[in-house]
């Protein structure tokens, strides 16, 4: 049983897709305009690496557990690792100390997983693969449909590539603010079990 199921999550190097890192940390007391310099400064420095895609900062509120949290993604594990592994990343955390309080919580995803996360789950808590893909083909599907019936009028003279950069990126963007937070919610006890 347990053979298979390492079976069917084995991946070769390079096919992983996305890798996406998030850590939570509380900043001391007072020291809140220092950590967010040194997050400025991390996040500079990260973004000069090979395979970067992006950084987000969520501000301490009750959603986050009062903590910041760092996210940051690279396009494959390898890029991930030559970024964490590095003496720039080294550097910045030497400076780290006096500014936080208590230890980091880290979470790592590769692929669709960080679109189904719920703060309030366990951090190694997906849901199946399988439940992943169904709901992701159903959003996708009624998002492109909808989105090409109200942007195709105002897109008709556009040429194909363009057209579909800007209907792939409004996709994108509702599905990780707006659709798969409230999606993931309403579903969750289905999604989850």
């Amino acid at each position: 049983m347990a053979d298979s199921c390492i079976q069917s999550q084995l991946t070769e190097p390079g096919q992983e897709g996305p890798v996406t890192v998030s850590i939570s940390r509380k900043a001391k007391a007072g020291r809140e305009a220092d950590y967010e310099a040194w997050i400025s400064g991390v996040i500079d420095a990260a973004s000069v690496y090979p395979g970067h895609q992006g950084s987000n900062v969520l501000r301490p509120s009750a959603a986050t557990g009062n903590r910041y949290v760092l996210i940051y993604r690279f396009d494959n594990y390898e890029n991930c690792q030559n970024w964490e592994g590095s003496v720039k990343r080294k550097e910045w955390l030497e400076k780290l100390e006096p500014l936080i309080d208590g230890e980091a919580e880290v979470q790592r995803g590769t692929g669709l997983e960080f679109w189904f996360d719920l703060p309030e789950l366990p951090v190694n808590k997906h849901p199946s693969p399988h439940k992943m893909a169904l709901v992701l083909i159903t959003v996708v599907y009624v998002l492109v449909i909808m989105l090409n019936l109200l942007l195709g009028p105002l897109l008709v003279d556009t040429n194909l590539w363009l057209k579909s950069a800007v209907i792939v990126i409004l996709q994108v963007v509702l599905m990780t603010y707006l659709v798969m937070p409230r999606v993931t919610r309403l579903i969750h006890s289905w999604l989850f079990k």
